[in-house]
């Protein structure tokens, strides 16, 4: 994918990492986080793929796949699946939204080719057709409650069959069907709004050209990054690895549904969630900033564990999944870490050879899992 028209801005400075292509900021990201979260600002999530699933079978074909319930999603309305392999880690992670006459799934850049590919797979003799339409459509982010609002004159929300292509996350509620773990009765997630408007690629020039003169305000990837964050929001791109469990990441609050039917990976989704605990767990950390260090995706997470002998011996607890600076809460992260740590124990992130300590808020708490009390039987023998 070429590099987005909005890096040449006067001030862009290109993104690294998952979100390379797009500007990172435009100068001053703690201000463009504040113009993003009052929905003032647009960010260029141009580098996100999009595909394209039409036919009539389409619904119900991508809810006998999908952890969503799909089957009757009316147009317009937006919701968030998964994809798993047959033991349950995820494998795609889509926003979805149907128009009435195709279904559109927005995922991450690098991974909508391999997602249009496994799902044209898939078809077998149903009446479905899917296409990867990243190079025709572009994705625009933002917080604002009317997010055509925001659009430039000339840039308007793609609606090929007169329904605005306006992504809604579900992820400020549980949705019907979902569960969450979280036990804070103060839910960051409360707070976020978030929407994802396609638009035709070549609209991206002509928003290039409003933010040059300043009629939009524009927000970078640092900007969204630190919100999503603050909001224990998990994202594919960042949190997933060939291991990742709905349940370690919370995700069961949006992109599962408990009740519905038969998919791959459901056994154990249910078997996890009502019977067993999550291997791992997500944490949100507030981190030392004294060393002004922001840990990458990957760095190590490790606790300090007391031994009998009085000694103490460090030991890789995890692992940081994205970092940002928030502009209330300072540096933060998510990280992954083993379900045993404790709740309550100091951590330390090991980044650029220095060590940065970290206070945990726990997401899925260490105790999460084993939804239904199984009755205990009576031992072999015993007097009752």
């Amino acid at each position: 994918m070429a590099d987005s028209p909005l890096l040449a801005v006067p001030g862009a400075v290109p993104a690294e990492g998952v979100d390379a292509g797009v500007p990172a900021h435009y100068g001053n990201p703690i201000v463009e986080q504040r113009d993003l979260e009052r929905g003032l600002a647009l960010v260029d999530c141009s580098g996100r793929g999009v595909v394209r699933v039409e036919g009539p079978d389409r619904l119900s074909w991508l809810d006998s796949m999908a952890s969503q319930s799909l089957a009757r999603l009316a147009p317009g309305e937006s919701a968030e699946a998964l994809f798993l392999d047959a033991g349950g880690h995820v494998e795609h992670a889509v926003h979805v939204l149907d128009d009435g006459v195709a279904t559109w799934l927005v995922a991450e850049g690098g991974d909508a080719d391999a997602l249009g590919s496994w799902l044209d797979r898939m078809r077998f003799m149903l009446r479905v057709e899917v296409s990867v339409r990243t190079d025709e459509f572009a994705v625009l982010g933002t917080a604002a409650e009317d997010p055509a609002a925001l659009l430039p004159d000339g840039v308007t929300a793609a609606a090929p069959n007169d329904v605005p292509l306006v992504w809604r996350d579900p992820w400020s509620h549980v949705a019907a069907g979902g569960y969450q773990y979280a036990t804070d009765p103060e839910h960051p997630a409360a707070e976020w709004r978030w929407s994802e408007v396609l638009v035709p690629r070549d609209a991206l020039r002509a928003l290039a050209a409003a933010a040059r003169t300043g009629s939009v305000r524009m927000a970078g990837s640092l900007a969204a990054e630190a919100l999503r964050i603050a909001a224990w929001r998990p994202r594919f791109a960042t949190e997933v690895d060939d291991r990742s469990l709905p349940h370690e990441l919370d995700w069961l609050r949006t992109a599962v549904h408990l009740s519905k039917g038969c998919y791959r990976g459901q056994e154990t989704v249910a078997k996890v969630h009502n019977l067993g605990r999550p291997p791992r767990r997500l944490v949100m950390l507030h981190l030392d900033g004294s060393d002004t260090v922001l840990p990458a995706h990957g760095e190590v997470v490790s606790a300090i564990k007391q031994l009998p002998e009085g000694e103490q011996e460090r030991r890789a607890v995890g692992t940081i999944t994205a970092s940002g600076l928030h502009h209330e809460l300072g540096p933060i992260a998510l990280a992954v870490v083993k379900r045993a740590v404790p709740d309550d124990i100091a951590l330390i992130v090991e980044s650029h050879d220095i060590d940065v300590a970290a206070s945990q808020v726990a997401v899925v708490p260490s105790g999460a899992g084993a939804a239904v009390e199984v009755p205990r039987l009576p031992r072999l023998g015993a007097r009752r």
